[in-house]
């Protein structure tokens, strides 16, 4: 684990408004990730983006000091004013080596989540791998290091009570929007068709809510949860005609600057004067803060949560330690196994050796002899050499891993 890296920018050292200026919008995450790799002699890379954290996963020869975290924004171009810049870089925090795995772990564990004990994280983070593994910026050592993070993860989830009753910050939004005791036929505006809003929504839909209208940047993705939600189905280019007025508005998506703006919001209240609520879950906000400021509005956001899911870290305690004993034990099994796939790779070539040693034997040193055999020799020696040639390529494999066992 000697390469192994993590920039992250979390919850617990950054506000989760500034948070969101890091956040990096689908159409351009190639891109950024390309330059990385390309100005920084960073190999493997994958990004993390949640509604609390910000990380950056790969593999670099690179010690992570200020001097790098900075070169590491600015190649990133994300536009952050000066100020900006500077905050991030006095308030990241990085993991090398062991650490950076162990951190890895424990995030994908929900140990490190805002609620303790949430199982969104591990989807959200395989879901990061697997974008940046298409897109081609990872390759053998990222796969083996998230088969240890799912393996780690699982063991986590089914052999401790982390996840007992299981509190997100989707349950704990819909917590706070059921305390405003909305009513059953109030008029619901879903903005974002992703997981998060999927979830939301099915709590809703659970508790007798039906008035559902669902926009998003694809409408065949709104198409599909309206479905599931008996609502009907708008491009997100619609909302600012949509003209049927709304109670609650659940917003959550990707996008990297303002959707509800003091405009779209004032042509969505068609003239209704009443106090209205907003759940907005998205880093950055989806909800720009002067609609927040100047409309009688009931704000549900991320950062409202903080405390409800300090209470919750305080309650799981035990369950830390159990699951923090578990990553322990995988972490020194992994380096087990990381030692033999070294061993697989610097052996990789001995079949290849040990088939080019049987042509020349057959069709060179001893090509005389065996062409005078008669038919039956020649298949009896050609199932000899095949024989041979099998457990001269699995012999040396075997023996080297059993040698590196007992010296562990």
């Amino acid at each position: 684990m000697e390469y192994l890296k993590i920039i992250a920018f979390t919850h617990k050292h950054i506000d989760l408004k500034a948070l969101g200026k890091l956040v990096i919008c689908e159409q351009t995450l190639d891109d950024r990730l390309r330059n990385i790799q390309s100005e920084l002699g960073v190999k493997e890379i994958f990004y993390i983006g949640t509604c609390n954290r910000v990380e950056f996963v790969f593999t670099s020869a690179h010690h992570l000091d200020k001097a790098f975290i900075t070169r590491f924004l600015t190649v990133l171009n994300m536009g952050l004013p000066e100020e900006y810049m500077d905050k991030f870089v006095e308030n990241v925090v990085v993991f090398e080596q062991l650490a950076a795995f162990n951190h890895l772990l424990r995030t994908s564990c929900s140990l490190e989540s805002l609620v303790v004990g949430e199982k969104e994280i591990l989807a959200q983070v395989r879901k990061a791998y697997e974008a940046c593994r298409i897109g081609g910026f990872t390759a053998d050592y990222m796969r083996m290091i998230m088969n240890r993070v799912v393996k780690t993860a699982k063991e986590v989830y089914t052999h401790t009570n982390i996840s007992k009753n299981p509190v997100s910050v989707v349950s704990l939004a819909y917590r706070k929007l059921r305390d405003l005791k909305i009513v059953a036929n109030s008029r619901l505006l879903i903005i974002g068709a992703g997981e998060t809003n999927k979830n939301i929504a099915q709590y809703l839909k659970k508790h007798k809510y039906s008035n559902f209208s669902v926009f998003n940047r694809t409408i065949e993705n709104a198409e599909v949860l309206a479905k599931e939600l008996n609502g009907t189905a708008y491009p997100l280019s619609e909302l600012e005609n949509f003209n049927q007025g709304f109670d609650v508005i659940i917003t959550c998506t990707g996008a990297t600057e303002p959707i509800i703006t003091k405009e779209i919001y004032t042509k969505l209240l068609n003239g209704e004067t009443g106090k209205k609520i907003i759940v907005d879950l998205a880093i950055p906000n989806d909800t720009a803060p002067e609609v927040v400021a100047e409309f009688p509005i009931h704000f549900i956001e991320v950062e409202s949560l903080k405390e409800i899911a300090r209470k919750n870290i305080q309650e799981r305690y035990d369950e830390l330690v159990n699951a923090e004993h578990i990553i322990e034990e995988n972490i020194k099994e992994f380096e087990l196994v990381l030692r033999q796939r070294k061993i697989e790779i610097a052996m990789s070539s001995v079949p290849q050796k040990i088939k080019e040693i049987k042509h020349t034997a057959i069709n060179g040193v001893f090509a005389e002899e065996i062409n005078g055999l008669d038919e039956n020799s020649r298949l009896v020696l050609e199932k000899v050499m095949n024989y041979m040639e099998k457990k001269c390529i699995s012999i040396p494999m075997v023996m080297a891993k059993e040698i590196l066992v007992k010296n562990s």
